[in-house]
């Protein structure tokens, strides 16, 4: 068979790939954008049958009353969420960087993180709360930057280890033989050489932070600073008829986890396939 004769079959077998993969797409998407349609659509239209498969009579009177009920519970969710992405950064990097270059042997710590991420939520939420019970950090934000700061540090320390392990060791060397010490190696050159493993780290703990609803309803559950899962929560039990306000509500919330994957969504690539593969 000739290259000719080939090609039309490959390109009916590629189209085919195509349309099926668009397919997919639209049906995995497709609930994100009725969240938005019903956001959208005024109340008195809420009971149509069928419903508007598009907004024809749209409002944004759920959107603003986001913005009049629920820009507290963003503010506390984002300063959860940096909060989150510093502490984790702060401890997976060293940690990472001590294991890619010190090389303990038999993959013990390894296997331990690993096992630290297996563990339920909800079984770590409750220890939290006799702990913090006895340190009286209920109700408390910092106490909830620690607590998710666990779901992400393991994650972390095994995607630093992976991708530093490919630093030249050559590049440590000279560094220390121009009078570099241990840290200020770490700083100067290993975490700016570590960028995309900061990005996807540091990416994932926010996310993680940002949709965290087992520690937050177990730990801050009725305090004065509550993040923006339990906004939504409080919001559908109090309002279970105003559709288009929980809506927007939800909408809002998903914007700055979706805008923050698109922007890092290629340093995240190289960052987890950095040490998947070596020579």
């Amino acid at each position: 068979m000739t290259i000719a004769q080939a090609s039309p079959h490959r390109s009916r077998g590629s189209s085919g790939k195509t349309a099926i993969g668009l397919l997919l797409t639209a049906v995995m998407l497709f609930p994100v954008y009725w969240m938005i349609n019903v956001s959208l659509t005024p109340e008195q239209d809420m009971r149509k049958s069928p419903p508007d498969l598009f907004p024809a009579h749209g409002t944004l009177a759920g959107y603003r009353t986001v913005l009049d009920e629920q820009v507290p519970y963003l503010g506390t969710s984002l300063v959860i969420g940096l909060g989150t992405v510093v502490l984790t950064v702060a401890l997976a990097a060293p940690a990472g960087y001590a294991l890619a270059k010190l090389r303990p042997r038999g993959g013990l710590l390894s296997f331990l993180l690993l096992a630290a991420q297996m563990i339920p939520g909800i079984i770590m939420a409750m220890g939290f709360y006799a702990i913090y019970l006895q340190l009286g950090l209920l109700q408390s934000v910092p106490g909830l930057i620690v607590a998710d700061s666990t779901l992400a540090v393991p994650f972390g320390v095994l995607i630093f280890t992976a991708f530093m392990s490919g630093i030249p060791g050559e590049l440590l060397q000279a560094a220390q033989m121009d009078g570099a010490g241990p840290l200020r190696t770490f700083v100067s050159i290993v975490l700016p050489m570590s960028r995309n493993a900061v990005v996807t780290v540091s990416l994932f703990a926010f996310l993680w932070s940002w949709s965290d609803f087992v520690f937050a309803g177990t730990l801050v559950n009725g305090g004065a600073h509550e993040p923006i899962t339990l906004g939504i929560y409080h919001y559908i039990g109090n309002n279970n008829q105003e559709w288009n306000a929980i809506m927007a509500t939800a909408v809002v919330a998903s914007l700055p986890a979706a805008v923050i994957l698109v922007l890092a969504q290629r340093y995240v690539a190289a960052g987890v396939t950095t040490g998947a593969v070596k020579d």
